[in-house]
């Protein structure tokens, strides 16, 4: 069998290109996986959703065997359910007076800032630095 470098041949739906290593008769296979988007169903709602050819490329890549088994939707509405709720605590801003809730335990001796604060001052602070 002649082979002329640089042909391209479909194996059992697997794009396979073969390349000369040398002037000489010496070649390399490089595999090529072709992918094409799939219709799949989702296991919690039923609904149909597309599992892309991009996506199926990213699994392959990440060595995942398994197709996905949920649309995105049910994905993230099940990583939410799986994180715990975020503890607020009540402060009093350090500038402005207000009474505030934020998501960490104030710490004596520290300034706390209310969302409207913390935004002025993160935006005079960019200032300063761009200057």
């Amino acid at each position: 069998m002649n082979i002329i470098p640089s042909t391209t041949v479909l194996i059992l739906q697997k794009q396979v290109t073969l390349k000369p290593l040398s002037p000489g008769k010496i070649f390399r296979e490089v595999e090529m996986v072709m992918y094409e988007d799939k219709v799949l169903v989702c296991k919690e709602c039923n609904n149909e959703f597309v599992f892309t050819a991009g996506e199926q490329e990213f699994y392959a890549e990440k060595g995942f065997v398994n197709e996905p088994q949920r649309c995105k939707a049910c994905r993230d509405k099940r990583k939410a359910a799986a994180k715990a709720p975020r503890e607020m605590h009540d402060a009093v801003c350090a500038q402005c007076g207000k009474e505030c809730k934020v998501p960490f335990e104030p710490t004596e001796g520290r300034p706390v800032y209310c969302s409207e604060c913390f935004a002025k001052l993160s935006e005079e602070q960019e200032n300063e630095e761009t200057e």
